[in-house]
């Protein structure tokens, strides 16, 4: 009897460690694939090194991995950006944070105030100028070919890539 509550005990350890190691994210080195399943079910808070519920270090290496999820244009319980842009535009959605992670990676700094898209001819951060979820999926695929342009350039080309807008010559841009 004891060498079975020994094996249970020991089996149910086991399960806390795993089930608890795998819902963990680490800031500084970030998993894709974990930060999108905690946003999607509404319970991201991992925090910087000041306490503050922030979006993960993320970097270049992790944009092929962000690009999975830009079409996904469903809405997500919150994201964590400042708080005045979750007053702004309702739900956000998925595909529009991750394209809002990626352009923060290529400009090292946050693109905007929130992780909405608008129209370029917007005056103020109205829903209105809010893009559609096909024009969403337009900006996708413009993110898309400029990753692929970054990541296999042209050997004669002498511009930096990292500093050519995805959005130049588009009817959209970052608030």
């Amino acid at each position: 009897m004891k060498k079975i509550c020994y094996v249970i005990c020991v089996f149910l350890l086991c399960f806390v460690a795993i089930s608890c190691s795998e819902d963990t994210l680490d800031y500084h080195k970030p998993e894709v694939k974990l930060f999108v399943k905690q946003l999607k079910s509404g319970n991201y808070n991992t925090t910087n090194e000041n306490g503050v519920v922030e979006v993960p270090k993320f970097t270049q290496q992790h944009i092929p991995q962000l690009l999975k999820y830009v079409e996904d244009t469903s809405e997500i319980p919150s994201f964590p950006l400042a708080a005045i842009s979750s007053e702004f535009g309702g739900k956000p959605r998925l595909g529009e944070c991750m394209l809002w992670i990626i352009e923060s990676i290529r400009l090292g700094y946050s693109p905007s105030m929130g992780c909405k898209l608008v129209t370029k001819d917007a005056d103020n951060y109205d829903g209105m100028y809010f893009l559609t979820n096909e024009e969403v999926l337009e900006v996708a695929a413009l993110y898309r070919r400029w990753w692929e342009v970054v990541e296999n350039p042209n050997p004669i080309w002498s511009v930096d890539l990292w500093t050519f807008d995805p959005l130049s010559g588009s009817n959209y841009r970052w608030w």
